[in-house]
C-alpha cells in the first residue's frame, strides 16, 4: 500500500475544503481500503468525514425522507420509517454484504463503490480502462459470466455492484452534493455514467464535490419488493436483482409502478417505457412479460453471461408478481 497522509475532519465545510489532487473521502471504508490494499486506488490523502454530523435520518413535511451521507447501511435498513414505507430499501440493504460490512458501511460509500470487476481489483491485468484509460479490457475476451448485458460498451463491460442504488434508483432517490462553492442535487437517474469511451468517469460527481446525504420523496405506492439471484445465499453479488415498486388499485389494476435492475448493467437499470407500459394494465402475468422486454430490448450476452438475459427476464416477472400481491405490499 502506498504511504499517505490521513486527515481529520468534523464539519462538512472542513471536508470539502481539504481535498485536492487525488485525495479521497474516506467514510466507512469498505470498498476504498480494500482497493488500496490490492494497489487500484493510491490515494496520497485520506480525508476521514466519519465525524462529519451526517448520520441523522429525517422525515420530511413532504412525507418524502432525508438521509445524511456517514449513515451507516445497518441503521438504515433498520430504521422503523424504511422499514414501514421503503421495505425495498430495507431488504435490498440486507441482501448485501455481511452484517459486519453493513456496520460498517456508508450510505454515500455504497453509492460510489466500485465495481468487482476481477480485472480491476488486480492490477497484474494491465488491460483496464478503468484504472488506466485507454489500456483495453481484459473482461471482453476473458472470464465475463458476472459482467453486463445492457450499457455496456467496447471500453468497458463491468457492472455496478450496489444493491441499495438498484432500490433508491426505483424509489427516485436525489443526490445532494456539496462543494465549497455550495449545494446543488442530482436526481440519482442521472447521477451515473454509462462507460462510452470514459469508463473511468463512473458518476458526475465532481472531484472536488461530496455526497453529504440522500431524498428519497414520498412512497410512490404500498407494493414492493426486491429480488436478489445470485449463486450462494449470503455474501454474494447479484447475478440479476430486481427493485419494484407498485401502487395497485382495487380490480388488480397497476397505477404506477417503479422498476429498477441490478448485476445486469454499469448502474442500476431503470427504463421509464417499461413503467408506463405498466400503467393501467391488469397486474398479472402478461404485463408483466411485456414490461420485461422492454426492460431487455437491448439486452445481449457475453462469452460466458448470455443466460441472464432469460435469468432477468424470469427475475422481472416474479418480483413484479410478488411486488403486486398484498403480501408484496409489506
Amino acid at each position: 500500500m502506498r504511504p499517505f497522509v490521513y486527515k481529520k475532519v468534523t464539519t462538512v465545510e472542513g471536508a470539502v475544503n481539504s481535498i485536492r489532487g487525488d485525495a479521497r473521502f474516506l467514510g466507512g471504508g469498505t470498498n476504498l481500503v480494500d482497493l488500496m490494499k490490492t494497489g487500484t486506488e493510491q490515494p496520497s490523502e485520506l480525508v476521514d468525514i466519519s465525524r462529519v454530523p451526517l448520520m441523522n435520518i429525517e422525515e420530511q413535511r413532504n412525507g418524502g425522507l432525508r438521509i445524511g451521507a456517514t449513515v451507516r447501511n445497518s441503521a438504515l435498513a433498520n430504521h422503523p420509517v424504511v422499514r414501514q414505507r421503503y421495505p425495498v430499501l430495507a431488504q435490498a440493504l440486507l441482501s448485501g454484504a455481511s452484517p459486519q460490512i453493513r456496520n460498517m458501511a456508508t450510505v454515500g460509500g455504497n453509492l460510489l463503490q466500485r465495481t468487482r470487476c476481477y480485472y480491476f481489483y488486480d492490477p497484474s491485468y494491465v488491460e483496464c480502462n478503468k484504472r488506466t484509460p485507454g489500456s483495453g479490457c481484459a473482461a471482453l475476451q476473458g472470464q465475463n459470466r458476472m459482467h453486463v448485458i445492457l450499457g455496456g460498451s467496447e471500453s468497458c463491460i463491468a457492472t455496478h455492484p450496489s444493491d441499495m442504488a438498484v432500490a433508491m434508483m426505483a424509489l427516485d432517490a436525489v443526490v445532494r452534493v456539496q462543494s465549497a462553492s455550495g449545494e446543488h442535487a442530482i436526481p440519482l437517474m442521472k447521477f451515473y455514467r454509462l462507460p462510452g469511451t470514459t469508463p473511468h468517469i463512473e458518476t458526475e460527481l465532481k472531484r472536488d464535490e461530496m455526497i453529504v446525504g440522500i431524498d428519497l420523496p414520498p412512497v410512490v405506492g404500498r407494493h414492493s419488493h426486491y429480488l436478489k439471484v445470485r449463486d450462494r445465499n449470503s455474501y454474494a453479488f447479484a447475478l440479476v436483482s430486481v427493485a419494484a415498486v407498485m401502487d395497485v388499485e382495487a380490480g388488480n389494476k397497476i397505477r404506477e409502478a417503479r422498476i429498477a435492475l441490478g448485476g445486469v448493467a454499469p448502474r442500476p437499470w431503470r427504463i421509464p417505457e417499461a413503467e408506463k407500459a405498466l400503467a393501467g394494465q391488469t397486474a398479472d402475468e402478461a404485463a408483466f412479460k411485456n414490461a420485461a422486454d422492454i426492460l431487455l430490448k437491448d439486452a445481449k450476452g457475453q462469452r460466458h453471461n448470455g443466460f441472464k438475459v432469460e435469468l432477468a427476464r424470469r427475475s422481472i416477472v416474479r418480483a413484479l408478481t410478488i411486488a403486486s400481491t398484498p403480501r408484496g405490499g409489506q
